[in-house]
Order: C-alpha cells, then sequence, then structure tokens
C-alpha cells in the first residue's frame, strides 16, 4: 500500500471526524430534541410553579408559622341581613359543657383560634383587653380552639391572660356548623354577632384592637 503524502494527511483527518459527526447525529433518535425541549419547558413550569403556589397553609402537621387562610380581610352585614348563627354546642377547655344559646340576647364575640396559630397569639391580647374592657356591657366572648391539645391551649390562655371560655374543637365539627360564614380552614376568624342571633361582622386573619372594637359597637348598635 502507497504512504499518503504529508500533505494529505490533514485532509485525511478531517475526512475522519466529519464522518465520526454524522455516525453520531445518525444515531442519537430523531425524536431527542422534542425530548430535551419537553423536559426543560417542565423544568420551567415547576420553578414557576413553586414561585408562585399558594402559601404553605399552617396546621399542626406543617410548620405553626401562619394561618391557614380562606378569603382574607373584614366583613360587615347590614343589620338583620347576617347569617344566623347555629346554635352549637360542646365541651369547654376545662371540661364544662357550654352552648352558643347561652348567649342570645348578648352580643358575642366569637374567636376561632389555635395555640399553633402565630396570627392568634398576636391577637390574643386585643382579644383579652376587649373581653375585660366590654365585660360591664353584657358583651360576651368565646373561643373556639380548632385542632388542638387541651394542654397547649390552656396553656394559651394562661400566657395571654385569657378569662373568657373556650369550646374544644380537635376536629372542626363546630367550626365546619360555621362554614357559611367560617372558611373550614380559616384560622384565626372572628365573628361578632348581634343580640338577635345573626352574624354583624367577620374578620378572616389577625384582627387589631381598633376594628374589633369598631365591629362590637357596630353590632351593639343593632336592634334585637
Amino acid at each position: 500500500m502507497s504512504r499518503l503524502p504529508d500533505s494529505a494527511r490533514p485532509v485525511r483527518r478531517a475526512r475522519r471526524a466529519r464522518l465520526r459527526l454524522i455516525r453520531r447525529r445518525s444515531i442519537r433518535p430523531r425524536w431527542w430534541p422534542a425530548v430535551f425541549t419537553a423536559l426543560a419547558a417542565a423544568g420551567a413550569m415547576m420553578v414557576a410553579g413553586c414561585a408562585a403556589g399558594p402559601v404553605a397553609q399552617d396546621t399542626p402537621a406543617s410548620n405553626g408559622q401562619s394561618f391557614v387562610s380562606g378569603s382574607g380581610g373584614t366583613t360587615v352585614f347590614k343589620a338583620g341581613t347576617g347569617p344566623v348563627a347555629p346554635a352549637v354546642a360542646g365541651t369547654a377547655l376545662g371540661g364544662a359543657k357550654l352552648s352558643l344559646a347561652v348567649y342570645h340576647g348578648h352580643v358575642v364575640v366569637m374567636n376561632f383560634w389555635g395555640s399553633w396559630c402565630t396570627p392568634c397569639r398576636a391577637e390574643a391580647p386585643a382579644l383579652a383587653q376587649l373581653a375585660r374592657q366590654f365585660r360591664s356591657s353584657g358583651v360576651q366572648f368565646l373561643g373556639v380552639d380548632i385542632r388542638d391539645s387541651p394542654a397547649s391551649a390552656e396553656a394559651f390562655m394562661r400566657d395571654f391572660s385569657i378569662q373568657y371560655p373556650s369550646l374544644n374543637d380537635p376536629g372542626d365539627e363546630i367550626a365546619l356548623d360555621f362554614r357559611s360564614t367560617v372558611p373550614p380552614a380559616g384560622i384565626p376568624t372572628t365573628l361578632v354577632i348581634a343580640r338577635n342571633g345573626r352574624v354583624a361582622a367577620r374578620v378572616i386573619g389577625e384582627a387589631s384592637y381598633d376594628g374589633l372594637k369598631y365591629l362590637i359597637a357596630h353590632a351593639a348598635a343593632q336592634p334585637s
């Protein structure tokens, strides 16, 4: 076999390189570019979903650093138009039997809370202060402790000097009775119930001292 001159060797090497490139392209499946594009798009969607997804829910099974929210904010009902509060009853923390019906004829502030809920801790001083302030006016405060242990709930009440009772609702049964007014997972939620038993106002999320004081006055002004 005759030997190629030195000047022809670079040309031969270039041809071999092109042949290797052609073989690699022919082996790679034709659908590979489509798969690569689809995977890239899926990855982008996952990143976007993580960034724009819902806020992590706060339950005893999660991190306990926020609250499970429905549509947050305050709703004020015109006199006589609010939904009628159901006649719920249950066992209060401490073991006593308690019914909402015993408060009929009074303005009632009903607060759904949990010791595991950060906004519940933030609003607790305002609720305790308002309960003391309105006691002589006949305004009744009642809590509903959601998805909690009695020990944790009672410690919460001691820490914030909460003197009004709370129904123990570990299975959300009382909260679900209020599903027309309280989102089943909306913690905290505060209802202000007028003397006629209709809900006069609702706060989903942390209630403030000034805001709740205004809502109590609004309910007190409604006819019995």
